[in-house]
């Protein structure tokens, strides 16, 4: 996933990957996940890199055909969850997913809305999303969930008139605003390369 995909998700994507690289940097390898731990073993400083990237808004067969995807290329791949509860029966809607990840569920993708790719470092860059349309998908993508709390929330605005529904449209607009800049800029960057 580019940088520029997701730098401004919360900064938890770009915290983690940061997180586990510098872990990686340290002697450690990433061995295992689960909801709460990071399971690392000893291996050589620096001989790792990682991505994460939100895999959330895919059908299960699409993340795991995805994954498979990258693990025959050679990386080493491993689910983590955004959210951190114990429940078990829990049920998502996701209005912003494709199709098949509208309704995430324990057997779906609930909990497995990250993907965090393990790569050997060989001096050369690790970007999952090279070039200009996987980029503008990507940051759609990330774009699709604050749209649907700002359409939301202007809805419950409008049907119930409080200034507080107002407010929170206003804030959820801020990062839908943020990555459809991005979306332009990225447009704008491959019209200009095609000359």
């Amino acid at each position: 996933m580019s940088k520029k995909c997701y730098r401004f998700f919360g900064g938890a994507l770009a915290a983690q990957e940061k997180w586990l690289n510098r872990m990686a940097a340290r002697g450690f390898r990433l061995a295992r996940t689960e909801k709460l731990l990071y399971e690392f073993e000893a291996c050589g400083p620096g001989k790792y890199q990682y991505r994460v990237e939100f895999v959330g808004q895919k059908s299960r067969k699409d993340a795991e055909d995805y994954r498979q995807f990258l693990e025959d290329l050679g990386y080493r791949t491993f689910y983590k969850n955004i959210n951190l509860n114990y429940s078990v029966g829990k049920v998502r809607w996701r209005p912003w997913a494709e199709p098949g990840g509208r309704i995430a569920t324990n057997a779906t993708t609930y909990d497995r809305e990250l993907l965090i790719v393990e790569k050997e470092a060989d001096g050369k860059p690790f970007e999952l999303h090279t070039t200009y349309e996987d980029q503008i998908a990507c940051t759609g993508v990330l774009r699709g969930p604050w749209l649907c709390m700002t359409a939301m929330f202007a809805f419950f605005g409008v049907v119930f008139p409080n200034i507080i529904f107002w407010v929170l449209a206003a804030l959820f607009a801020l990062p839908a605003l943020y990555y459809q800049v991005q979306i332009w800029r990225l447009r704008r960057e491959a019209k200009t390369k095609e000359w």
